[in-house]
């Protein structure tokens, strides 16, 4: 089945570029900017990779961006994941980027998204991996902060593909963002947003994000199972949702494996990502064997975890098509 599962064509929707942020990339980062790290090795680094929740995961996550200052920074942090995704035959991947995270400390919109797009376009033409971006906006800063980064990417608006919400749900509903959002649908973004695992009010939040801010998909999305009328909503609308398996396992109490089951059985459009590969040890490739291995899925299964990913991209028809045909090319093999 690992055989199996390394040459299933993939995609992957749910990757935030910050979070894959390997311990040697951060050393040399830090050592082009002159930065001191706290630390002395990788393995000191690995070593504080420690949380288990969401709130003390975000705290190491934030602060290690700092080493990112310039554009060869971005780009070469989003070459080493499509390095890293290409080797595990993916595809294609919707990558989120958090420019608020870099703003906030002075480094600019422009020096960000002209880094990981120089990357995308290098990826495609040299390892044959399509990409697009996802703008995401910080939940935990105010929806006037967002609308500002939204407004800052319009000269941009070509090279993003749509926006996202993260960072720290606890008192941040969608709700907050509604005006954001409408803007960006307006703007022609397509729309999606975290509704983490096991937060406060994770059905509520759900809720609005469907109902009141029409998303085209969810992230995380796995509290819904809670409540009937919401996976009714998600499979009328024909929803997807991005869960991560090894992250629900670092943040909660399990990687959720039997919701991932229910879903699938629900036929619901449920997609396995890795989230934030560099802090939960685990790329695409790893979270599908851990969830193989812990659901006994058949062949089949996995394909069809394939098959929605593919289906919920953002992409045109045709293309969509092209790499279902790979997939089922590769199933029939």
């Amino acid at each position: 089945m690992t055989d199996f599962i390394e040459g299933l064509p993939k995609c992957e929707l749910h990757l935030h570029i910050e979070g894959t942020l390997e311990p040697e990339l951060k050393f040399e980062l830090a050592g082009r900017n002159g930065i001191d790290l706290p630390y002395a090795s990788v393995e000191e680094i690995r070593a504080a990779y420690s949380f288990d929740d969401l709130p003390s995961f975000l705290k190491i996550y934030y602060e290690g961006m700092d080493v990112l200052r310039t554009e060869p920074d971005f780009y070469d942090l989003a070459m080493a994941y499509l390095r890293k995704a290409a080797s595990q035959n993916v595809r294609y991947a919707e990558i989120f980027f958090d420019p608020q995270a870099h703003t906030s400390r002075g480094v600019p919109f422009d020096i960000v998204i002209r880094g990981l797009r120089r990357a995308l376009i290098d990826a495609e033409s040299r390892l044959g991996i399509r990409a697009q971006l996802i703008m995401c906006f910080l939940r935990d800063f105010q929806a006037e902060y967002a609308m500002a980064t939204l407004l800052e990417s319009l000269p941009y608006r070509e090279w993003i593909v749509g926006v996202g919400l993260d960072s720290d749900e606890k008192g941040n509903p969608p709700v907050k963002f509604k005006a954001v959002y409408e803007r960006a649908r307006q703007e022609g973004y397509l729309l999606t947003m975290h509704c983490d695992v096991d937060q406060e009010n994770s059905t509520e939040h759900i809720r609005q994000a469907i109902e009141e801010i029409g998303v085209n998909r969810v992230d995380h999305g796995v509290n819904a199972l809670e409540d009937p009328s919401l996976v009714e909503a998600i499979r009328e609308r024909g929803l997807g949702l991005t869960v991560c398996p090894i992250s629900n396992g670092y943040v909660t109490d399990s990687m959720k494996a039997d919701a991932i089951r229910r879903m699938l059985d629900l036929g619901l459009r449920v997609t396995v990502n890795s989230d934030d590969p560099a802090y939960f040890a685990g790329y695409v490739q790893e979270n599908l064997v851990a969830l193989a291995d812990a659901l006994d899925l058949s062949r089949e299964d996995l394909v069809q975890l394939e098959r929605n990913a593919f289906e919920i991209t953002w992409l045109p028809r045709h293309l969509k098509d092209a790499y279902l045909a790979e997939l089922d090319a590769y199933a029939a093999g």
